[in-house]
This record gives C-alpha cells, structure tokens and sequence, in this order.
C-alpha cells in the first residue's frame, strides 16, 4: 500500500486560495505594519506537499508517540487553520476596536459561506453558520412549521442530540415522533432492508424523515439517494403542503465522503466542520435547499444586516445565531476547506475508504473480534465499530493507549462498541498496528 502519492492537483496553500484576504484582513494587514512587534513570531512550518501523505501528517500537531484512530471527534486542527485562528485571535485581541462591537464579521462570515457552499455543491445563500452539529439539530427541530398531529420518523441508531431535540419539539406543540430500527444486525444490513423499513413507516401525516448519514453507533452509513429516490415518489404524489422533507445529520459522512448536496438527494443537512475536514472547533453549518429554507422559522435572533435593517434577504442569514461567537474559529474555516481541496476530495476519500477496508477485513479474520459494521464501502464510510470476546470496550481502548500506543475510543451508547476512525492523519501501517493489537487482546 503505497504512502506517499496522491492522485491529485499538486496545488499549495497560495494556490488553493489560502493566501486570500480570509487569512489577513485589511484591519490585521494595518496592524502588523503600523505595530510591528505586537504580533507573535512564529517558525514557519514543513514545506507542504498535497501530493504526499507524509507531508499531510506534518502538517498536524499530533503527537507522534500514538496512531491516532479517534482523531477525528475532537479534530486537530492543520497548519493553516492553526495560523489562521492565531492571527485572527492576535488581532482581536490586539486591536478590538477594528472590528467595531462585534457585529462586523458579516464580510468575513461571507466568507466561510462562500467556501462551504462552493465544497458542497451548492449556493453561499444556502448556507446557515452554527457553532456545532447539536446547535444545527436544535435550530432544525425547532424551527420546522409543524403542526400538532403532523409526524416525524426518526431512528433507533441516531444520536442524542436528535432524539433529544425532537422531544422538546414534541413537547412544545405536540406533533408525534415515532422511531424506526432500519436493521437488526448492522454487520449484515442492506441497502433494500433499510429503505424498505423505512419506507413502510411513512403516512398521510408524515412531514419530516430525521436520519442521520453514518451512525456513529455502528458504522452503518444509510443509503441516502435511494432513500431520497424513494421519497421523491412518494411527494409526486402529494400536494406542496404534504411533501415529505429529509433532514440530515451529516456530521460522520461531511468530508469522509466524496459528495455534493445534490448527490445525497436531502432537503437540510446539518453537520459540524472540526471532524473529517479537521476544520476549526466550534463551527458548523446547516444547508437546506432554497425551497426548503421557507419552511424553518428563525429559533434564535440574527445579527445579520436583514435582521437589523427589516430588509430582505436570504433565509439562510436569518437561521444564523446571533451574539457573540469565537469569530477567530469561524473565519478560519475557508483555510479548512482549502486545505483539504488542496489534497483533493477524491483523494481524501479514497485515503479513508482503502484504510477502512484494510481495517474491517483484517478485523473480520480475527476470532476474538466481532465487526459490527458493514464491510461494503458502500453501507460504510470512516466510522468503524467492533467487540472484543469477553472484554468490555472502554478496557479495550485502554490497552491500546496504554500498551500499544494507539488512540481509539468506545461509542457512548446502551449498547457500547470500540470505534476507529481511519483518516488522513492515519496511514496503512499505523491499520496494520491496529490489527495485531486487536488480535492480541484476551
């Protein structure tokens, strides 16, 4: 498996638009030449290959002693999105006043639309800025106009946060909320099973499907574009105000996978940027297409210039939360998005598929070791889960910390399973470790 080339554009940061006025703005430009001095001295990093996987490694701060398999739930952050997020930050907190009280980041906010949407297929006035995937669901499941009675499926397999944000929409206004399990054994589960299960779950009185992209529960990635095949013929047949709307929870998928809006066939994607791009903590956004935005009514105020003014405007920039963020974070995502184009999407993708592959094969063959997720990349993407015989997962991830310096994690679920996340902090020796501590564990 070769560890140094990658089949893409050998672009470098100034190239891939990371030189752009997002990283210095007029203001910090100002200051650095009328203040020299004031701001922090730093050595300039490796020199950056995007073509070769050990320069995308040194580009992060990760600690070499372990391999890092649970990277990607609280991202380390690259080179140029470090750098970003320090200026910015030098520069707030240097020079306050050049962003006036905190209501002047609307330029740069465009920004990051601008390099989310043109990553995700889709238009900047699409694109509402949240601080979290959890944030994005609770705007979500909030603001849909429903009406007592009117009904959402959700799963059994999704996250906390779902449930939990559908709950305390159902007990403000009463709309029902049933759950459907999409398979009884995720290691054997087909694409069929999934869609039919779902499928037959929807009535008259169905409005919304909240489904989540990869279970983070599992590994099991849900097929999004036969779902939506499926529910496309079900809104034919149906009136505008009883059309069927799919809400998903990205987050695991966002960046692991190869895809555009338009690919996945959802009406409102929702994730967080700080896992599989690496980009910046704290930030995240949520898509819907422009027929679907009239359908979400703002939760929490807007600090956006339509807001202020009463003047029109995009939906999109009314669902942004106002009030005070970590602006430094968010303004640095374009330096994410650009890092990781840089590589390319194919590239990144396929560096994560193959190691994915490599991982659940080698698991597969071990007789102490239960694959929970899929083998087919096609029901898979970069979350896998497994049991070892007679051990409990969180004494397993701790002998791999501990005796064989490998960084996993366990699912925080009833039912708990050991995780790993192969990304492009990970490579296939480092999959190759993995294996042979896991076959080691009694």
């Amino acid at each position: 498996m070769a560890d140094q080339e990658i089949q893409s554009n050998p672009l470098d940061y100034a190239s891939a638009g990371l030189g752009r006025r997002a990283v210095l703005m007029a203001g910090v430009a100002a200051m650095s030449a009328g203040c020299a001095g004031e701001a922090t001295r730093r050595a300039p990093g490796p020199a950056f290959d995007p073509r070769n996987w050990g320069s995308v490694r040194a580009q992060f701060s990760l600690t070499s002693r372990y391999a890092h398999f649970a990277a990607f739930m609280l991202a380390a952050h690259p080179a140029p999105v470090r750098d970003a997020i320090t200026q910015y930050r030098d520069a707030l907190d240097s020079r306050p006043q050049d962003y006036g009280i905190g209501f002047y980041d609307l330029e740069r906010s465009d920004d990051t639309r601008k390099a989310i949407a043109g990553y995700i297929g889709a238009q900047p006035q699409e694109v509402a800025l949240t601080d979290s995937t959890t944030m994005g669901l609770g705007l979500v499941y909030g603001g849909l106009r429903l009406k007592a009675g009117e009904e959402v499926i959700t799963t059994e397999h999704d996250f906390y946060s779902c449930h939990e944000a559908l709950r305390l929409r159902a007990e403000t206004d009463g709309i029902v909320i049933h759950r459907v399990r999409l398979y009884e054994n995720p290691a054997t589960a087909s694409a069929d099973e999934i869609v039919n299960r779902l499928v037959r779950r929807i009535t008259p009185r169905t409005r919304v499907l909240a489904l989540t992209w990869v279970h983070s529960s599992t590994g099991v990635k849900l097929p999004l574009s036969q779902i939506s095949q499926a529910v496309k013929e079900i809104n034919a047949r149906r009136g505008p105000s009883r059309r069927v709307l799919i809400v998903v929870d990205g987050v695991h998928g966002f960046a692991a996978e190869n895809a555009s809006m338009s690919d996945l066939g959802a009406d409102v994607f929702i994730t967080a940027t700080h896992k599989w791009l690496f980009g910046p903590r704290g930030t995240g956004f949520v898509w819907a297409r422009t027929d679907a935005w009239p359908l979400l009514r703002p939760v929490i105020p807007s600090f956006s210039r339509q807001a202020w003014t009463g003047t029109p405007g995009p939906p999109a920039d009314l669902n942004t939360p106002g009030g005070y963020h970590s602006f430094e974070n968010r303004w640095a995502v374009p330096q994410a998005v650009a890092f990781h184009e840089s590589i390319g999407k194919a590239a990144v993708a396929e560096r994560i598929r193959s190691q994915a592959v490599q991982l659940k094969e080698g698991l597969a063959k071990l007789p102490n070791v239960r694959l929970v997720t899929p083998t087919s990349p096609e029901l898979s993407a970069g979350v896998i889960c497994c049991a070892v015989n007679g051990m409990e997962p969180d004494a397993v991830v701790q002998r791999l910390l501990t005796k064989h310096a490998i960084s996993a994690g366990s699912t925080p679920y009833r039912e708990s399973f050991v995780r790993f996340g192969p990304s492009i902090v990970t490579s296939p020796d480092e999959v190759e470790r993995v294996i042979k501590a896991m076959a080691s564990m009694r």
